[in-house]
């Protein structure tokens, strides 16, 4: 029989607060039908305005989601519905039931999906192991057509400024066709940077410009570079590495807090972004996890619970993200006390000591200590009396803002977010009992 959850760590998956509000109303048993738990899954049928019923899925060890509904929040309000249905009115959802049809066939999918890309990785390090000269060749063709990529970039780069920044014949379509470029050349990374000169404004364009040229530039000495730097650029030229082939490396085992989420979509994927912090290490790790268009990503964690587990990072000069590995149990409420932090000036100056580790760094995860929001004439900021930092336009929406400003009431908070060069973006923030709020969405 699965443990059932709290509410509190159902509540805390919510996405928005809109969210939570309709989850509400569908945590009694009058809209739900054909509900029941059993093999770590929940499943229900949810009454809607139309004369089919939602169908509805969970898959509570990763947790994962999976609702007939149109919505492209994760988890809807019918996953989340279910899940205080499940831990509020145990005898409305029964234990030990067998899935129905449509459940089951989902969750044999996603039971498939995984054997398969288990496969697919063992496949791939036998192939290597039985032929590593040719994994070798293959490595080295790669690097070759990177490198010359790469190349190529600097003098698109060099002759961009030579005609003037202002000049109409770099617009979007050209950058398109230099992004595609980098595409052919299996650096991806450089693709998406080259992209994201399309949509600069003039006044970031020079500064963007230096960034890429800087890292297209690395990348042709790369093997000059201390290991950590080298491991970096390789990384933001597009290079990954396996999960599996981190797992099988040194793995750090801690007792992580997770400190927030954001989920962020587009046409094409849905990406979340789960920061951790190890109690025992105080190391900060990112974990990402995708999915695609309507359905949720693989992982999800409630904000301000514990979790014991085996993280490994990916190798870099200021090393961030990670993946997760074995698990030593279920989340676990964590301290109802907000974490430790630092104050605006500290938090800026790790900003700027990690930066100067990885020149290409956006931002660092940090929790500030006893700040109050403020709304001046040049926008939000986060103050301890004596020194501020702007919270980053555009992070956030405006109501989550003032959701902080609620969270505070004029009273010192600590808040956890991104700290970087354009400012902050909050993600968490903690009231005065210790409760975590998210502010992403």
């Amino acid at each position: 029989m699965e443990e059932r959850w709290s509410t509190e760590h159902v509540l805390s998956l919510a996405p928005d607060a809109a969210s939570l509000k309709a989850a509400g109303k569908l945590s009694s048993p009058a809209p739900w039908s054909q509900t029941g738990a059993g093999e770590g899954a929940l499943w229900g049928q949810c009454k809607g305005s139309g004369s089919t019923p939602y169908r509805t899925v969970v898959e509570l060890a990763t947790p994962a989601y999976k609702c007939s509904c149109p919505s492209r929040k994760f988890p809807c309000k019918h996953a989340l519905g279910l899940l205080l249905l499940w831990s509020g009115s145990p005898e409305a959802v029964p234990d030990g039931a067998e899935p129905a049809d449509w459940a089951g066939d989902w969750l044999k999918e996603r039971s498939q999906r995984a054997e398969q890309a288990v496969e697919r990785r063992a496949a791939r390090a036998e192939a290597a192991a039985a032929d590593p000269a040719a994994a070798h060749r293959r490595a080295e063709r790669r690097s070759a057509r990177v490198a010359a990529g790469a190349s190529e970039l600097r003098l698109r780069l060099a002759d961009r400024i030579r005609h003037g920044l202002a000049d109409p014949a770099g617009g979007a379509d050209r950058w398109e066709e230099v992004a595609a470029r980098m595409v052919d050349a299996q650096a991806p990374g450089l693709a998406t940077r080259v992209r994201e000169l399309a949509t600069a404004s003039q006044d970031q364009l020079l500064e963007e410009y230096a960034m890429l040229h800087l890292l297209a530039t690395a990348y042709g000495r790369v093997g000059d570079l201390p290991d950590g730097l080298a491991a970096t650029v390789r990384s933001r030229v597009g290079f990954t590495t396996e999960a599996a082939d981190l797992l099988a490396g040194p793995t750090v085992r801690d007792r992580w807090q997770v400190l927030g989420t954001r989920d962020t979509a587009d046409e094409r994927l849905t990406t979340r972004r789960l920061w951790l912090r190890g109690a025992k290490t105080g190391r900060p790790a990112l974990l990402l996890a995708f999915g695609r268009p309507g359905q949720a990503p693989d992982l999800a964690l409630p904000t301000g619970h514990i979790l014991e587990a085996e993280l490994a990072y990916h190798p870099g000069a200021r090393p961030l993200r990670a993946v997760l590995g074995a698990r030593h149990g279920a989340p676990a409420p964590g301290p109802q006390a907000p974490p430790a932090g630092l104050d605006p000036a500290q938090a800026m100056a790790e900003y700027g000591a990690a930066v100067a580790d990885d020149p290409w760094l956006e931002s660092w995860p940090t929790v500030l200590s006893e700040v109050v929001p403020v709304l001046g004439p040049e926008g939000w900021q986060l103050t301890d009396g004596r020194h501020a930092v702007p919270v980053r336009s555009g992070s956030v929406p405006e109501a989550a803002l003032w959701r902080l400003a609620a969270v505070s009431a004029g009273r010192p908070v600590t808040v956890f977010g991104e700290c970087g060069h354009r400012g902050f973006a909050p993600v968490t923030a903690w009231d005065a009992e210790g409760r975590p709020a998210g502010l992403a969405q």
